[in-house]
């Protein structure tokens, strides 16, 4: 009786030890793997390409002086509209001293002579009255005079010149005062009243005064891959989304692509513009950075599947349709066209064909049972 109660003891705890070690055993099992279900769609495929870059306007003038001086007054300021010929800044001249006292030794000479040849003038003028003399030994001491007159009227307009930048006989005209050369906005004013500014000279390009542009006619201007270059032409369109301003979309039409490329942090980069189509009532900053899509490529209404549903493998291209449940069959598929989310399939399976998504994370709902089958 001890003996076949030691035997079902024994019997017991062997069964229990292998029991738990079985038990131990499932638990360490990974459970298989539970996969999302796709779909093929019907979708309109663009290949797209991006540039990065800015908004600028396409005439943009910068207004330089052309005498040296001290900006005595500025009667404009950033985001002002200014038309053609308006005044922008006064320039108080500081003239060359050396200028300055050739210029004044001149007005004396010319005074001198001119009171000379009055002298001259009156004296013979009344012998000529007298008829002592003939005309024609009368004429050239008035011809002497006039001349004398305007010796020193050129004197004096050169040293007005020289000093306040005036001519009395231009009348208003002045180098002085700084005009708009266009129609447009004033985008900056780079100096303040008190500032010395030079003028523009052959080694020498001037200081800006103001910055002036057209803000009716903007450009995008960009950089794009030598990769992509190639694949673009003049004439295509472009879309541009500008970060400053969420949400709207601009169309342009590209003008120029540059023949030469650029060395850009390491990589051959190439200069592209574009006219910017945009509203009346849409404005945009000089200086907006802006992103400009181009599309390369475009398949309209085609069959198209999720990139994270096809693998790759040996140049082939391959996705799992589905048989059963979780049970999957790997095929083979031709692709066509990519916008880097979908692709494109030419052939391989049909819209109707179940196919293998990602991992499900456990718990999580399948995709297709809470999107629904598109």
């Amino acid at each position: 009786m001890k003996k076949a109660f030691k035997f079902i003891l024994l019997a017991g705890l062997l069964g229990g030890f292998v029991y738990t070690l079985f038990y131990l055993y499932k638990k360490n099992q990974s459970p298989d793997a539970v996969y999302d279900i796709e779909y093929a769609q019907i979708k309109d495929i663009k290949q797209k390409t991006v540039a990065a870059g800015s908004v600028k306007p396409r005439n943009e003038i910068l207004m330089k002086p052309v005498v040296t001086g001290i900006i005595d007054e500025i009667f404009v300021e950033a985001g002002d509209y200014v038309k053609e010929r308006q005044p922008i800044a006064r320039i108080k001249l500081v003239p060359d001293m050396v200028n300055l006292n050739n210029a004044q030794n001149r007005v004396r000479q010319a005074k001198v002579q001119l009171r000379n040849a009055e002298i001259d003038y009156k004296r013979n003028k009344s012998l000529y009255e007298d008829k002592v003399i003939a005309a024609a030994e009368f004429q050239p001491f008035e011809v002497a005079y006039d001349n004398a007159k305007i010796e020193l009227e050129a004197a004096e307009d050169n040293l007005s010149l020289i000093k306040d930048g005036v001519s009395r006989d231009i009348g208003d005209a002045t180098n002085t005062i700084i005009r708009s050369t266009i129609e447009g906005m004033v985008l900056d004013i780079p100096v303040e009243k008190g500032d010395q500014v030079i003028e523009v000279g052959t080694f020498n390009e001037g200081t800006t005064i103001a910055e002036v542009a057209d803000m009716g006619e903007m450009i995008f201007e960009g950089y794009l891959d030598e990769a992509e270059v190639g694949r673009v032409k003049v004439g295509m369109p472009l879309e541009l989304s500008i970060g400053a301003l969420q949400g709207e979309i601009f169309n342009a039409t590209l003008e120029y692509i540059a023949p030469k490329g650029e060395d850009r942090e390491g990589a051959i980069q190439f200069l592209i513009r574009a006219a910017v189509k945009k509203d009346d009532d849409a404005f945009i900053r000089a200086g907006y950075s802006a992103n400009a899509s181009i599309v390369l490529a475009s398949r309209e209404q085609v069959p198209s599947v999720n990139e994270n549903v096809v693998e790759y493998e040996s140049g082939k291209s391959y996705v799992y349709v589905q048989q059963d449940s979780q049970r999957f069959e790997r095929t083979e598929v031709e692709l066509g066209l990519s916008d880097g989310i979908y692709t494109e399939v030419v052939s391989g399976i049909i819209t109707e064909d179940a196919l293998r998504g990602k991992k499900r994370v456990e718990g999580e709902k399948s995709q297709a049972s809470r999107r629904g089958r598109r």
